[in-house]
């Protein structure tokens, strides 16, 4: 009953929310080029400095690739907004800095952008959880389970497995091969697309490996697409599987409340929130995915009610988050196998 005069009073306070956030949707040229400028050129330059670092000390070009792998999370940013086709004014523009965004981060414009949006238009949806999305069981699906079905989720759910190995899949697997044939219409030209990028990704990374060197370009890189792997896993983590989420059937589901209670508000240090292109206010980006991410500290700023609802998680507060693992529809929130088996134990007892 709670969640439900919750939601109830969510939609009444927020009934307006499209009148709000309009003013912040449109797209600044001169704050476009700003970001352009001062996203690629510190990353050009540190990336210089590690293969230089390289003759010095690997330590110190380990220490320089954490930096620099924000950076890459920033060019990142750059290229996601680029595909919601928010960045600038022009859809020429967007989709050609896209493009090129896609050459540093190794992951295709088009493609990526296509099941990026899919997932913005069905957060939350529990029939389209494999898109987009940090595979989730339900506690009656994972009560259902057999005993190698329970661990092999219970493998894929450890930390290790989930913010470590999973993005080096992802990396080169996902975005290598069109894996959601039956999701859209275009897939055919998506995954030309999808080749074309990859070619492109692949030739410029061989010619520069043969300028300076495999070993040296293929450390420098790998090492920046790692750690930018790791860092994006972690953040769309603790958007989206914080314990109060949202997360329903379509009979049931709400888009507002999905980007609301769905997404939280991840508040860090302003020097890690510039970094990464302000994204942890995921809440106000799911509501409008074409505010571009420049903006979206305003809009947060100068409308509070947008926060009053959202799950704000501190740093700390979500290195707890890891233990989350299973969606619970009774109590609706992410539970921990513990408390899973605590809540057996009384269910077996009632029995």
């Amino acid at each position: 009953m709670l969640n439900k005069n919750l939601d109830k009073e969510i939609k009444e306070s927020l009934k307006n929310w499209k009148e709000i956030i309009s003013s912040y949707q449109v797209p600044n040229n001169k704050k476009a080029v700003i970001q352009l400028l001062n996203t690629f050129l510190p990353f050009i330059a540190l990336w210089i400095l590690m293969y230089f670092s390289m003759q010095w000390s690997i330590l110190l070009t380990i220490g320089l690739g954490v930096i620099n792998a924000f950076f890459m999370v920033r060019i990142f940013i750059i290229q996601h907004d680029c595909g919601h086709q928010s960045f600038f004014k022009s859809k020429k523009l967007n989709n050609a800095v896209g493009y090129i965004c896609s050459l540093f981060s190794s992951i295709p414009f088009n493609y990526w952008a296509k099941i990026h949006n899919f997932h913005h238009g069905h957060n939350g949806q529990l029939e389209v959880r494999e898109v987009g999305d940090i595979p989730t069981l339900t506690v009656d699906e994972y009560r259902q389970r057999s005993k190698w079905g329970k661990l092999r989720y219970r493998i894929w759910r450890m930390p290790l497995i989930t913010f470590v190995i999973a993005p080096a899949f992802y990396f080169i697997i996902s975005n290598r091969f069109p894996l959601f044939k039956d999701k859209f219409k275009n897939m055919k030209s998506l995954s030309l697309g999808q080749l074309r990028n990859n070619i492109l990704i692949f030739a410029l990374y061989a010619g520069l490996a043969w300028l300076i060197g495999w070993k040296q370009f293929l450390f420098i890189q790998l090492t920046l697409i790692f750690l930018f792997g790791i860092i994006a896993f972690w953040f769309f983590y603790i958007q989206h599987q914080h314990e109060a989420s949202y997360k329903q059937w379509k009979k049931n589901w709400d888009y507002l409340l999905s980007a609301i209670r769905g997404s939280s508000y991840y508040r860090l240090p302003k020097p890690i929130q510039w970094l990464t292109g302000n994204i942890g206010i995921h809440h106000i980006h799911h509501l409008s995915s074409i505010i571009p991410n420049y903006n979206l500290e305003k809009c947060m700023r100068e409308n509070k009610i947008l926060n009053k609802y959202v799950t704000t998680i501190g740093f700390f507060d979500s290195l707890k988050m890891i233990k989350y693992k299973l969606w619970d529809e009774d109590r609706c929130k992410m539970v921990s196998f513990e408390e899973f088996r605590s809540y057996e134990k009384v269910r077996n007892q009632a029995a």
